[in-house]
């Protein structure tokens, strides 16, 4: 009397693949985009500073990550020892190199 008679809704026809598949074309198309905008470029920009840190040999002139201008004086598989003045030098981590400087940079600063 109260309580209305509960009947069972009539099944919705099966979407098959296609009909799941275009739910998930937003998702897919977002991390395309995400990878041709964020994680490739950084994975470029990542190995040429792995290959410059390589490059790095003594003569060369460069700036550490944080800011200190030097002459490398010393390369070794991990550290560099850097002249950062005449009579002063200092050993720094390879990974610590942000820049290499063109030849004769830190005589005209």
């Amino acid at each position: 009397m109260f309580i209305s008679n509960a009947y069972a809704a009539t099944a919705a026809a099966p979407g098959g693949f296609l009909g799941s598949l275009t739910q998930f074309i937003p998702i897919i198309l977002m991390f395309v985009a995400l990878y041709f905008l964020m994680i490739r470029p950084q994975m470029k920009r990542q190995k040429e500073h792995r290959t410059m840190m390589e490059a790095v040999t003594r003569g060369d002139e460069i700036v550490t990550s944080g800011g200190m201008l030097g002459k490398v004086t010393k390369v070794s598989d991990v550290y560099l020892a850097i002249e950062v003045q005449e009579g002063t030098e200092i050993v720094i981590q390879k990974s610590a190199v942000s820049t290499l400087l063109p030849k004769g940079t830190i005589k005209s600063l």
